[in-house]
């Protein structure tokens, strides 16, 4: 678990820290790395940040935008393994110092108050909240896919072949994989914003593919089939199966994808 400085009404309760990256972002907070950085108020920097989420000495929340990426990249590769890690990130690496969280958590710093915004006084801005999960919504939808990459062997089990479209035109069984699927061809073309497409490592030499677009989400390995999930089909999740087509989509978008370093 991250580590916390000693009482300090000044000093930041480092509680977790993620990385915002065109290749790497907590995908419930927008469809692309640009709208992740619109929506916390910074500039789209190619190299990315790292977001430190933490609380004061009073037990106000607190999100730290960092340019040191590989500071925190380090820190959240060695809390994934257990161990413990100091992040103290350099005033000369903060770009922001942003209130609130943009994640929900769970967890709160020992010894200081409960987390709560800091008076209005201290921020200059609204304070950072995460998306309402009450619904189904674009963050929702979201979130789905990631699960679904996340647990590709139990969702891929469930599958049976009568429950899968294919890519060819005109035989989606639903319109609006259809939509999605002429999209995502789209992007080949016309590469969308980082983050749209992103590719990370899955087993047997194959790729994951996170695909994202207005109202939609796709996850798909390169080496099987896809899922798509979508805003106005609440909680549903469609399969797309292989056939002739969507192989040669799929490797498409992963050449175009965004890749963590």
């Amino acid at each position: 678990m991250p580590t916390t400085e000693s009482a300090d009404s000044d000093q930041l309760f480092v509680l977790t820290a993620v990385l915002l990256t065109p290749a790497q972002f907590p995908s419930v907070l927008g469809d692309d790395y640009p709208e992740v950085c619109a929506g916390l108020g910074l500039a789209p920097y190619a190299e990315g940040y790292g977001l430190v989420l933490g609380q004061d000495g009073t037990g106000a929340r607190w999100t730290v935008a960092t340019e040191d990426v590989s500071l925190v990249a380090c820190a959240v590769a060695a809390w994934d393994c257990g161990m413990d890690y100091d992040l103290s990130p350099g005033e000369d690496s903060i770009v922001a110092a942003l209130p609130g969280w943009p994640l929900a958590l769970a967890v709160s710093a020992p010894g200081v108050p409960r987390p709560h915004d800091p008076e209005p006084s201290e921020c200059g801005r609204a304070p950072l909240a995460p998306p309402d999960a009450d619904g189904w919504g674009p963050a929702q939808r979201r979130l789905g896919a990631d699960e679904i990459a996340l647990q590709w062997a139990s969702w891929r089990a469930r599958i049976e072949d009568a429950d899968v479209t294919f890519a060819e035109p005109g035989e989606e069984r639903h319109q609006g994989v259809r939509r999605v699927l002429a999209e995502a061809r789209g992007y080949v073309a016309n590469p969308p914003p980082p983050g749209r497409v992103r590719s990370s490592f899955a087993a047997g030499g194959a790729r994951t593919l996170r695909v994202d677009g207005p109202g939609w989400s796709m996850v798909a390995r390169t080496d099987d089939l896809a899922f798509v999930l979508l805003d106005d089909k609440p909680g549903q999740v469609h399969p797309v199966g292989r056939g002739p087509e969507l192989p040669r989509l799929l490797a498409a978008l992963d050449a175009l994808a965004a890749r963590p370093a």
